[in-house]
């Protein structure tokens, strides 16, 4: 096990590539805290209203895909960061995924070494796998980490790769307390059985934070989960608890789930598409707890998730699955 990677606080320049995501913003507000200089390169101001008033926080709109643009953000920093991705595409080819995670993570790294950037902190995912991942979520991921384990030995990087983050914010404990919602407690649920370890969104911040300054983290790989293994049906009645709300469950099998995951994919934003279920096919859980090697307490979701989803209405009545 290797020893606690000390935090040190002199102050950075860093670029934030999808800075204004879920865990960007987290990421953002706790850089601002600490005393750092910030660049958030965006396509739109509009997606980040609330960073604007921050002075420490500079922010480009431009094409993040143009190269010349690109070149310009990371201009001067210490360090870049890029959190750059999607769960779910425009199409079903694959299109999408690899240009979010693969086509960007290449222009950014081109970037990188015009710019003599010495330092990169590249977001991925638990089961990121170029030649063998289970969807285009996961074999982009994958393609995304080979890029940067090939750049220039002069550029220090550091991957991470999270189980599936929760938070105030998220799409994940919000997105099953919606559901719940419309179905009056029902759900359907497809791959019920699959295994997540749910890591908080403050602690995947820190673990960007404690390795800004590299050392001990350089070319390393982090996997990022939290203290409680839960299958998704698990993870669903904690949140059902902490939003108050009835919680029945009902496992669909796999043939069900795929055709379930079909017929999402086709309505607005999503809610669940074949990618989606082809990445459930693997259970999301680390062989190695990099928030400990980090130093990081991880943080358990049911002692959290009731700080955003508990309604401010009575709780809603009904039997637990």
């Amino acid at each position: 096990m290797s020893a606690a990677v000390p935090v040190i606080d002199r102050p950075r320049r860093i670029c934030i590539a999808g800075g204004s995501g879920f865990v960007g913003r987290e990421l953002v507000s706790r850089l601002v805290r600490a005393g750092h200089e910030l660049r958030v390169p965006t396509r739109s101001a509009r997606r980040i209203d609330d960073l604007l008033p921050l002075s420490s926080v500079e922010i480009t709109v431009g094409d993040v895909y143009n190269s010349d643009f690109l070149r310009a953000a990371v201009d001067g920093c210490d360090v870049v960061i890029n959190l750059v991705g999607i769960l779910n595409e425009r199409g079903h080819n694959g299109a999408g995924f690899r240009r979010a995670h693969v086509e960007f993570t290449a222009a950014l790294l081109r970037a990188v070494a015009q710019a003599g950037v010495p330092r990169l902190l590249q977001m991925s995912a638990l089961n990121a796998d170029a030649a063998h991942g289970a969807s285009y979520y996961l074999r982009t991921k994958g393609e995304a980490e080979q890029r940067v384990r090939a750049s220039s030995p002069a550029l220090e990087w550091t991957i991470f790769r999270p189980s599936v983050i929760f938070g105030r914010a998220d799409s994940l404990t919000n997105r099953f307390a919606r559901l719940l919602r419309l179905g009056a407690g029902w759900l359907p649920l497809a791959r019920a059985q699959a295994r997540f370890a749910p890591v908080w969104v403050g602690d995947v911040a820190q673990a960007f934070i404690t390795a800004l300054h590299g050392e001990a983290t350089n070319h390393r790989t982090y996997e990022l989960c939290g203290p409680e293994v839960m299958t998704l049906a698990q993870l669903v009645r904690a949140t059902a608890e902490a939003a108050r709300l009835p919680c029945h469950i009902v496992p669909l099998p796999d043939a069900l789930g795929r055709l379930q995951a079909a017929v999402l994919g086709l309505l607005p934003g999503k809610p669940l598409s074949s990618d989606n279920f082809k990445s459930l096919l693997l259970d999301s859980i680390c062989r190695a707890d990099g928030c400990e090697q980090l130093g990081i307490r991880a943080s358990s979701l049911p002692g959290l998730a009731s700080l955003w989803l508990t309604p401010d209405q009575p709780a809603l009545t009904g039997a637990s699955a």
